[in-house]
């Protein structure tokens, strides 16, 4: 009997040990299949390893946690490397790879290293965080696209981030979404709110375009007085929410965090999921409101259009249009028929966006093979 592959996970992912139960479901088929080790961040106050994690950080001060975090990448990889010899090595982001690719330099393991393209890598400079971090465009595009060029293979989730990735003049080696865990949002669907309500979930952060719906926001409210915003996220642009909420108490709720059952039964007490992005990979809330039947206004960025069609499962605007957001919101929420007729659209399409964690794991099996 052949043994099993091992594989190296790197990525910037936040775990905290032990794993929840949906994260469980998640790796459980991934131990089964490779001799599994995991390089990530954790938190404070749990484990920082066991028998397949091991978990840097959070660093001190937390604003240089992500430098340090990189900055550490190298040797980590180096010393995991060396210890555990895997067969291949699967890296979470454009950046980190560079950084992993130079650990394995640093160690002489000439294991293969998997890039995994999610999004689009240039975001994390230009839309997310400080605006300082615009400094760092020119040495980050550099890194990224060298780590994409030097990778022994890429794979990708969408239509869109195989484009992007094929810009650069690379070929993905693979194309699957990643395993999300989606029970929680299965089942029977729920009639839409009486009265009308719009529902935002994410980081409240500059790429979101969470500036632009607080403006549409404020259209919508003065020409649909029944209709409520509820805003789930945290995050560095949390004082435009804070505004919102105080300017209109009555037409806007926020909650910071929301476990995953809580957030499917904001769903089911939603109307519209509300995605107004400047820049999105593949947005896992998309699917998550197309399983429990809602459909979608949403920026027409990224890979957003892989999973939204407009007139079908949702309405798509211009990304940074405050103005075609507010005007598609009050249509879907002043014409009942039209949102019933795009819910049962989302609801139609959710299962081209599923893949259970054993089909995934089975997938990556797959890739791992053909670079040994």
């Amino acid at each position: 009997m052949s043994r099993k592959a091992r594989l190296l996970l790197v990525g910037r992912t936040r775990y905290r040990l032990p794993l929840g139960e949906s994260l469980q479901a998640k790796f459980e088929p991934l131990t089964q299949r490779f001799d599994l080790r995991v390089l990530a961040s954790g938190v404070d106050g749990a484990p920082g390893r066991d028998g397949v994690f091991e978990l840097a950080g959070p660093y001190r001060p937390r604003r240089l946690d992500g430098a340090f975090y990189f900055l550490g990448l190298p040797l980590r990889t180096r010393r995991e490397l060396r210890r555990s010899r895997p067969d291949a090595v699967l890296v979470q982001g454009a950046h980190e790879t560079w950084f992993v690719l130079l650990g394995r330099s640093l160690s002489g393991v000439h294991t293969p290293v998997i890039l995994d393209v999610h999004g689009d890598w240039r975001s994390s400079t230009r839309l997310y965080g400080s605006p300082a971090r615009g400094l760092l465009n020119p040495i980050a595009d550099r890194v990224a696209v060298s780590a994409l060029r030097r990778a022994d293979a890429v794979r990708t989730i969408s239509d869109y981030t195989t484009a992007l990735v094929r810009s650069y003049g690379v070929e993905p080696a693979a194309v699957f979404p990643a395993f999300m865990d989606l029970e929680p949002f299965l089942g029977p669907t729920l009639p839409l709110p009486t009265p009308p309500r719009a529902l935002f979930v994410g980081v409240l952060e500059h790429y979101k375009g969470i500036d632009e719906l607080a403006e549409a926001w404020r259209a919508v409210a003065a020409k649909v007085p029944t209709a409520t915003l509820h805003l789930v996220g945290r995050g560095t642009r949390r004082e435009v929410v804070e505004r919102l909420v105080a300017d209109l108490p009555d037409r806007t709720r926020w909650t910071e965090a929301l476990p995953t059952e809580g957030v499917a039964r904001a769903l089911d007490a939603a109307t519209v999921l509300v995605l107004p992005s400047r820049s999105e990979g593949m947005g896992r809330v998309l699917v998550e409101a197309f399983c429990r039947g809602r459909p979608v206004v949403a920026s027409r960025v990224g890979g957003i259009v892989d999973l939204v069609r407009d007139g079908e499962n949702g309405l798509l605007v211009l990304p940074q249009d405050p103005a075609a957001l507010a005007d598609a919101l009050c249509r879907l929420l002043t014409d009942t028929a039209l949102a019933e007729r795009l819910a049962a659209g989302a609801k139609a399409g959710a299962d081209d966006w599923t893949a259970t964690p054993e089909e995934y794991a089975a997938r990556l099996e797959a890739l791992v093979a053909g670079l040994r």
